[in-house]
């Protein structure tokens, strides 16, 4: 039996060539939570070969805006109205990880955190924080 809540946030998810480009994958769906996983591919990568801050802003931003539509009323999507990062440290690994929040939801806004981790065989390291306000609207 498939999760509803993870089908229509899959299905979503689905529809984003952005993501695909970037072979980013949904990982873990949760009322207020959502977990994307994305490999650092070389076309991911930036000048130095570290993951470009582009890739945890996607991701991040992602995650906190799809944490958001768990939350939304059906027959809506979301929009970030605004979203900042705060980059802590270089994306080095494997993959990135952005776990997506709300902190509250709201009928017209929800306010959402996201945090991106770079993973490395067993380890892991916060690379960004992000925080940010997102709006439903209809589908």
């Amino acid at each position: 039996m498939t999760d509803p809540l993870f089908a229509r946030v899959q299905s979503s998810f689905d529809r984003s060539s952005m993501l695909a480009t970037l072979g980013a994958r949904l990982t873990r769906v949760e009322p207020g939570l959502v977990e994307i996983r994305a490999p650092i591919l070389p076309g991911s990568r930036q000048q130095q070969g570290f993951a470009h801050a582009g890739l945890s802003f996607t991701i991040g931003d992602t995650a906190a805006g799809y944490a958001a539509l768990t939350q939304a009323v059906p027959g809506h999507e979301i929009l970030t109205v605004e979203i900042k990062i705060n980059l802590l440290a270089p994306g080095m690994g494997d993959e990135l990880v952005a776990t997506g929040r709300v902190e509250r939801a709201g009928r017209r806004v929800s306010v959402v955190t996201a945090e991106v981790v770079a993973l490395t065989g067993g380890t892991s390291k916060t690379v960004a924080l992000l925080q940010g306000t997102m709006m439903p609207v209809p589908a």
